[in-house]
């Protein structure tokens, strides 16, 4: 669980060996160098863990950083099956003070995305690096970065399908790698977390005389981060199209809806050649989408 364990337990040792770790930065400026930052932000960005780090003596409180976000944006949804790597480009735009130079190895900034009150999330989702920012005026910059989401890894329960709000966070370092300075924001934006779908269509018999029954089935599945596995999509409305040969253009024939299982099964009547199909519109949490065509030679 690469994040949400993060969440859960830098607190105490862990947080404060999280923020002992910069010490490296100045002299590392390459893989490692990136990957300490990043265990920073992670850090800092989750205040009920951060706070009791920063309240020790050996890391003190951060100063607020004088930088605000703005300009969020983000992709509308984020579809994410049970193993595959994951990631969304993200862009915003820093304003921050005069005394503030972000280009220096001891200045870092990334993007987030955290379900529940920002001040106590129920999970949170960062990138493998830092957002890069490219000065726009001695004040603002233009920054980009990355989301990455590893669902085998465990980082997210089923329960987090659906809307995310988008922060980011920034952090000043000392040369000797204690964290001097900090700025968070969050209510950014927002983003929809989705369970990925599949869906499955079979027309038969093939071929078929005119005027004869056809029988439709298929299966409408999403995935299950939990166990990482696909299962029927229970109790969902899904359309049975119909494409002529020789068009491009799909009429609706019936809505129907998935079983216990997620199986789908309907009739219709042979009229002419053409291509079946399965449509789901999609819900918050679930993806739409088609299943491939299955064509029925009418005889």
């Amino acid at each position: 669980m690469r994040i949400r364990a993060t969440v859960a337990a830098v607190s105490g040792a862990l947080a404060l060996s999280a923020f002992a770790v910069p010490s490296a930065l100045a002299a590392d400026s390459g893989a490692s160098h990136k990957a300490d930052a990043v265990k920073i932000l992670q850090a800092v960005a989750h205040p009920a863990s951060g706070k009791q780090a920063f309240g020790t003596a050996a890391v003190g409180e951060p100063a607020p950083l004088n930088a605000t976000f703005s300009d969020f944006k983000i992709a509308k949804a984020i579809k994410v099956g049970i193993s595959s790597h994951v990631s969304t480009t993200v862009t915003y735009t820093m304003t921050h003070g005069a005394d503030v130079d972000i280009t220096s190895e001891n200045f870092v900034t990334g993007p987030f995305l955290y379900r529940g009150d920002i001040n106590f999330p129920d999970n949170i989702l960062f990138g493998d690096l830092p957002a890069t920012c490219t000065p726009t005026s001695p004040t603002v910059a233009a920054c980009k970065g990355k989301i990455d989401i590893y669902p085998g890894e465990g980082e997210l329960l089923n329960s987090d399908a659906g809307t995310w709000k988008g922060a980011a966070v920034a952090v000043q370092l000392s040369d000797a790698g204690q964290l001097t300075a900090l700025a968070r924001q969050g209510d950014l934006a927002t983003t929809l977390v989705q369970r990925y779908s599949k869906l499955t269509v079979n027309a038969s018999p093939e071929p078929v005389k005119k005027g004869a029954t056809i029988t439709v089935t298929g299966k409408l599945t999403r995935a299950n981060w939990e166990d990482n596995k696909y299962h029927g999509y229970t109790g969902q409305y899904v359309k049975l199209q119909f494409c002529k040969k020789g068009s491009s253009t799909y009429t609706t024939l019936k809505t129907i809806k998935s079983d216990s299982t997620g199986y789908l099964k309907t009739t219709t009547t042979a009229t002419v050649d053409g291509y079946f199909r399965y449509s789901f519109a999609g819900t918050t949490t679930t993806p739409a989408v088609n299943s491939t065509a299955d064509f029925v030679d009418v005889q």
